[in-house]
């Protein structure tokens, strides 16, 4: 079944003019242009547009997100899997937030004491942040996770996203490998498009170091846990692919 721009446009909330757009810079083609120049969809489209309309709440810019979704090794049910995380991770936070704001509301009110770190709760992750670069200074040069740091505050939440998205990117191209083992030459390929982008984005990479990220994807509870939620062999397969890649390099 066929749908009208003003039949999507009225299911999914959004303007004619944004579908017009879509299709202008090829994010969303319309599966026919009648002679009377309608355009119509049909499900495909409509299951793209839903991915939109998630990649752009998740801060994607939309040339990113066409990327994305032209990727060729793109999997509609990993990404909604992704999706799903990525919101999961959002409303607690949300809902962390408006539990401190009744809180407040109670403290004001002095039906309720608060401490000043529950006054903040819920708000920023700067201090989880930084127990993360305390745990990474204990395993690596102190400099080189200031330099990543600093190289990543410096970047826009666009391109934040943007890196993050291309890193997960990566990892979901090597768990759609993982039958291959960690010598096929695909398996390699991602396992250099991974160092040359952690030597892009972050800081300057070592063969050494690379060793080390596959040990840490492995030993740290928190990376091997968004690892499972890829696919529960990933971890240890990202660290045999890494080291096999280093040592071939080394060669």
């Amino acid at each position: 079944m066929k749908l009208t721009v003003k039949q999507v446009s009225q299911t999914a909330g959004i303007s004619n003019r944004t579908l017009h757009y879509y299709d202008e810079i090829g994010l969303l083609r319309p599966a026919k242009t009648g002679d009377n120049g309608y355009r119509y969809y049909d499900d495909a489209n409509v299951l793209r547009l839903q991915q939109i309309m998630f990649y752009k709440e998740l801060g994607l810019p939309l040339e990113k997100i066409r990327d994305i979704l032209d990727d060729p090794h793109f999997d509609t049910i990993q990404a909604l899997q992704e999706h799903k995380a990525a919101l999961e991770q959002k409303f607690h936070r949300i809902r962390s937030l408006i539990a401190t704001v009744e809180k407040t509301l109670k403290h004001i009110k002095g039906e309720q004491a608060m401490t000043k770190h529950e006054l903040f709760k819920g708000f920023s992750s700067k201090e989880e942040e930084r127990k993360v670069q305390q745990e990474a200074e204990k395993r690596y040069n102190p400099e080189l996770v200031k330099q990543s740091y600093r190289n990543w505050n410096s970047y826009s939440h666009e391109e934040k996203s943007a890196i993050m998205e291309r890193g997960n990117e990566i990892f979901r191209n090597i768990a759609g490998l993982i039958d291959q083992g960690i010598a096929a030459p695909e398996v390699q390929e991602q396992a250099e498009a991974y160092f040359q982008y952690i030597n892009t984005y972050y800081y300057d990479c070592t063969l050494e170091i690379f060793r080390g990220l596959g040990s840490l994807y492995v030993d740290s509870p928190d990376f091997r846990a968004n690892f499972d939620k890829i696919h529960p062999d990933l971890a240890q397969f990202c660290k045999d692919a890494f080291a096999y890649y280093c040592d071939q390099q080394e060669k």
